[in-house]
């Protein structure tokens, strides 16, 4: 039998307990609202505000405590013997928002969008391989790929992966609809959405009455309203806040170690980062330590530019020291022997962004690396600046290796934000997903990573140890990364 990760049939059930008591009480978060006007609530769009659509929609697989696929809306799932067919067992007696039952039909059409290159969207990168999903039976899902592939489950528990009512594609950016613990009562992209907690939750009535989704566009406005009482929780704490945190009754601090990434992406579709050598020039002046240090007090695990975080399983372990004399070479190679000018867009929509990018740009200008900051709008930064501008700040949330360099690096990809293109890069991809040998399948996507390293043009220096700060008045919040919060165990003390 080959060897799948967690490709075995899983039986793991949930039994719906009744609630202690009735839910009280109103929890309170921001959102950046990100992509201003176009701030909808349809899972697979770009504009999606996750915050809610988290909260209201359930994926077929989520991200278990331990970061491991969890059973969801499939109660179970198996491969065939080569890897091409999966079939998956869905849960029974749960009902969407709206009233009708969820089957077998609501996860073809929701996988279908994303399927439908008419409908234009990255979380199609994810699953890619699906040639074909069937209903097999009211309760029996089979996903028929193109080729084998040995990791389907952890690329199904993709945030944007949200079942939704068949037929709701037209309007389910307005209305939220899904199978979760809250339902959307007033969707407000500019001030404050509501969500109603959900009597008839499969996995049991939420903790909390409501939860109110605030649009708070800068960084620092947020933790201000966090401060002052206005929000109830804010992830990307600072460290300099976080110790003020810690020494209050009023706040407690989770730290949470994530595969989450902040850096810098420059588009090697233009001068000068399409010079190869330029590009390695960049990353070669950094001192990534220091830069962790600097920015986020040394909360996180330094990288050599790979997307892969430091826990999964494919990550390659490799050095990536500053080298001012080797990065001054590769310059004066491309063009440039008195050094050479850029410039990089930031904003404040992430708390670390505006330090990080003075720190970039003190430690690269011992390579004669002149790099001019340009501060833009918070408001719509997404939509406006980032894969627009040549250079700019970015971050990603915490992905499994072959979505995190297939979607932000594969030629063409809708989100490949530095707009690479390497047909040799490609193709390790393409080869690793057809792999069932697992150590031949990590051996490619290790040789991905390093090709990474050597030719493209994103600066990821360090995965973030996310510190998420919370009002002493929240309990039962889970100290996981976002992606794997079970939000209706989250109560408040009134």
């Amino acid at each position: 039998m080959i060897r799948f990760l967690h490709a075995l049939a899983i039986a793991t059930y949930v039994v719906k307990l009744p609630a202690a008591s009735e839910p009280t009480g109103t929890f309170r978060q921001a959102h950046e609202l990100g992509y201003g006007a176009l701030s909808n609530l349809d899972p697979m769009s770009n504009g999606r505000v996750l915050q809610i659509t988290e909260k209201t929609m359930n994926r077929l697989v989520r991200p278990g405590q331990d970061g491991t696929p969890a059973p969801v809306l499939a109660t179970s799932w198996y491969p065939n013997e080569d890897g091409t067919i999966w079939t998956f067992n869905l849960r029974e007696n749960v009902r969407f928002h709206d009233g009708s039952d969820f089957d077998a039909a609501d996860v073809v059409y929701s996988f279908n969008r994303v399927l439908d290159p008419e409908n234009d969207t990255s979380a199609s990168a994810t699953i890619k391989m699906v040639h074909t999903v069937q209903a097999v039976e009211p309760h029996v899902v089979r996903m028929i790929l193109d080729e084998p592939f040995a990791d389907l489950p952890l690329q199904l528990m993709d945030f944007r992966l949200r079942i939704i009512p068949e037929g709701t594609g037209d309007t389910i950016g307005q209305t939220g609809i899904g199978t979760g613990p809250f339902i959307v009562e007033r969707f407000d992209p500019d001030g404050i959405s509501v969500l109603r907690a959900n009597p008839d939750y499969w996995e049991g009535s939420p903790g909390v009455a409501a939860m109110e989704v605030i649009a708070i566009p800068d960084a620092q406005a947020r933790l201000q309203a966090l401060l002052g009482g206005q929000i109830d929780m804010e992830r990307g704490i600072t460290p300099q806040l976080g110790i003020v945190l810690d020494s209050s009754d009023r706040y407690t601090v989770q730290q949470v170690p994530t595969g989450n990434w902040i850096g810098m992406a420059f588009r090697t579709d233009v001068a000068p980062f399409d010079d190869v050598r330029v590009r390695r020039a960049l990353r070669l002046a950094v001192d990534r330590e220091d830069l962790l240090k600097l920015v986020l007090d040394g909360r996180g695990v330094t990288a050599c530019d790979t997307p892969v975080a430091p826990h999964d399983q494919y990550r390659i372990q490799m050095e990536c020291p500053q080298n001012i004399e080797a990065a001054r070479a590769l310059l004066s190679e491309a063009g440039y022997p008195d050094g050479i000018d850029i410039e990089i867009h930031i904003s404040t929509l992430d708390p670390s962004w505006p330090t990080m990018a003075v720190v970039f740009q003190e430690q690269v200008s011992e390579a004669g690396i002149r790099v001019t900051i340009k501060k833009e709008s918070t408001d719509g930064y997404w939509s406006q600046v980032w894969m627009k501008k040549d250079a700019v700040t970015t971050r990603w949330n915490e992905r499994p290796a072959d979505q995190a360099m297939n979607e932000a690096f594969r030629s063409g990809a809708k989100w490949n934000e530095t707009f690479y293109s390497d047909p040799e890069f490609d193709q390790m991809l393409s080869d690793a997903r057809v792999e069932l040998d697992f150590s031949t399948r990590k051996a490619l996507y290790q040789a991905a990573q390093m090709r990474l390293w050597e030719n493209s043009g994103t600066l990821i220096p360090y995965h973030v140890t996310q510190l998420v700060g919370l009002t002493s008045r929240v309990r039962n919040l889970d100290p996981v990364k976002n992606d794997a919060v079970r939000w209706h165990l989250v109560e408040v003390n009134q």
